[in-house]
């Protein structure tokens, strides 16, 4: 069985991070989207809302599970036997990030792969961070995340004005 590992912080889950776990889903037997627990960024989210979020995004998609990890990325894998880690880019400046996390993590763990697919042309832009911006200014960013994951931010958003 082949098993791959799709990181990240997710907070929240976009519906770019929702392509690139679809796609991903169809290249492996089973897929962990590992929602990172202690991300070094501000979060608007606990790990707990972030994680159920996922779940809630890949209900469809019965190769897929949601877990939380701490700590190294290729030990994670490792605990979930994967055999590759999975990431999107979407512009030159991710390519040079996930470069140098790849050669790290290549030296710690030199049997795990690491695939990147490229992201969909009109999530290019897309981060969660410029997702919460935008939210926290009132602007409708309805359209670049799930329904449950608009009704969330907008619950979050609106707490914290």
């Amino acid at each position: 069985m082949t098993i791959a590992i799709c990181p990240g912080s997710f907070d929240p889950i976009t519906n770019g991070h929702l392509d690139i776990i679809i796609r991903a889903s169809k290249l492996f037997d089973k897929l962990i989207i590992g929602v990172y627990k202690t991300p070094d960024k501000p979060l608007l989210f606990t790990t707990e809302e972030r994680a159920e979020l996922v779940r809630q995004s890949v209900t469809s998609l019965p190769n897929v599970e949601v877990r939380i990890f701490s700590g190294l990325t290729v030990a994670f894998a490792k605990e979930v036997n994967a055999q590759t880690i999975v990431r999107g880019l979407r512009m030159s400046a991710d390519f040079e990030r996930e470069f140098d996390l790849a050669m790290m993590n290549k030296k710690l763990s030199p049997d795990i792969e690491l695939i990147c697919l490229m992201s969909d042309l009109k999530y290019q832009f897309l981060s969660s961070s410029l997702l919460k911006e935008a939210a926290r200014l009132g602007g409708d960013v309805t359209n670049l995340v799930p329904k449950h994951v608009a009704k969330a931010l907008r619950k979050k958003v609106g707490s914290q004005m």
